[in-house]
C-alpha cells in the first residue's frame, strides 16, 4: 500500500527534510554526499529543504534520545499530508552503540513512525539512494540469492577410543579404572 502510495503522491519529485537525533554524525555526511553533484541524486527528483513544513521526507539519523525527542516529534507534525520517514544508520534503526545508555530512548520509531529503514553505519551514499529509490519504486528490489552447502572438515571427528593403539598418550582416564 506505502509503494502504490509513493508512486500516486511523488510522482517528480521528492523534498526532503534532514533531522539529525543525537548521533555521531556519519550519517549526516553520507546524507549529504548524496546530495553532492557526485551522486546527482536530484537526477530523482530528490531536493533538500530547511524546513519540515516544506518536506515530504524526513531522512532521520541518530538514536532517539530524550533531549531531542520533542523536537523530532514537532518536526514531524509540522510536515504537510502524505508524508515517509526514512531511518537512515544503525542508530536510527535500532539504537546502535548507545542503545542501552541512560540518554537514549532507542530507536527513531519509538518517537514517530518509520516507513522505511536503510541500515549500516555509516550506510553508503549507494545504499541511500537505493533505498530512496525503492521507496519510490524507480527500480526493482535486488536479492541475493541464498545457498546453503554443509562444510566439510578437513580432519576427522574427534574419537578417544580411535587413538588407542597409535603410540598417542590419553591424558584422562575413567573413573571406574583408577
Amino acid at each position: 500500500m506505502i509503494k502504490q502510495l509513493c508512486r500516486k503522491m511523488f510522482r517528480k519529485s521528492l523534498w526532503v527534510y534532514h533531522a539529525n537525533s543525537g548521533g555521531c554524525n556519519g550519517c549526516d555526511i553520507e546524507v549529504l554526499n548524496v546530495l553532492t553533484p557526485y551522486y546527482d541524486a536530484e537526477r530523482f527528483g530528490i531536493k533538500l529543504v530547511g524546513s519540515p513544513r516544506h518536506a515530504d521526507v524526513m531522512l532521520c539519523q541518530g538514536p532517539a534520545m530524550r533531549p531531542t525527542a520533542a523536537a523530532l516529534r514537532r518536526a514531524y507534525e509540522a510536515m504537510p499530508e502524505p508524508k515517509l520517514v526514512f531511518a537512515i544508520g544503525s542508530c536510527a534503526c535500532g539504537g546502535g552503540i548507545w542503545h542501552d545508555s541512560y540518554n537514549v530512548l532507542g530507536p527513531v520509531e519509538k518517537v514517530i513512525p518509520v516507513n522505511y529503514y536503510i541500515p549500516g553505519c555509516p550506510p553508503r551514499p549507494e545504499a541511500i539512494l537505493y533505498g530512496v529509490a525503492l521507496a519510490l519504486g524507480l527500480v526493482e528490489k535486488k536479492m541475493c540469492p541464498v545457498t546453503l552447502q554443509q562444510r566439510r572438515l578437513p580432519i576427522p571427528r574427534y574419537h578417544p577410543e580411535s587413538l588407542v593403539g597409535t603410540g598417542i598418550e590419553i591424558v584422562y582416564k575413567d573413573a571406574e579404572k583408577v
